[in-house]
């Protein structure tokens, strides 16, 4: 009986855990955004990144270390969220010596379309940063 026992509240604690896990992993992600809302929020990303993109690196100024990243874009993330009156969704890019580098990008509705305004560094290397517009 004790082994059964065991095992029971193993498995307990195994599904509360994976509950835990899965619901850390989809606070990125909002499924209620859906078709051309989600295309059109990558998009604004993707036209920031051109824009801000000189000689092959996408150009950001980090007021906290008050230097200039250069960075290549790895890809742009699925997640994507609303706060409040904009989105906010995420890429990765590789810096110059090799980190990672994960920016948020905030995207506001205008008219028919949305206009990525900002990207704010999110992580280096796993590191999240203090400011950034994921939580």
């Amino acid at each position: 009986m004790t082994l059964s026992r065991n095992i029971t509240r193993l498995l307990q604690v195994s599904g509360i855990s994976l509950f835990i896990f899965s619901a850390t992993a989809m606070a990125a992600n909002d499924p209620s955004i859906k078709g051309d809302v989600r295309t059109n929020v990558q998009q604004a990303m993707n036209e920031l990144i051109q824009q801000r993109t000189v000689e092959g690196s996408f150009k950001f100024y980090d007021a906290v270390t008050n230097k200039v990243h250069n960075l290549k874009l790895v890809e742009l993330h699925d997640g994507i969220v609303k706060k409040g009156d904009f989105y906010v969704s995420c890429a990765d890019f590789v810096d110059t010596k090799g980190n990672t580098v994960d920016m948020d990008f905030m995207v506001i509705p205008s008219g028919n379309k949305m206009i990525a305004t900002q990207a704010i560094l999110h992580k280096i290397d796993g590191k999240k940063r203090k400011y950034h517009l994921e939580n």
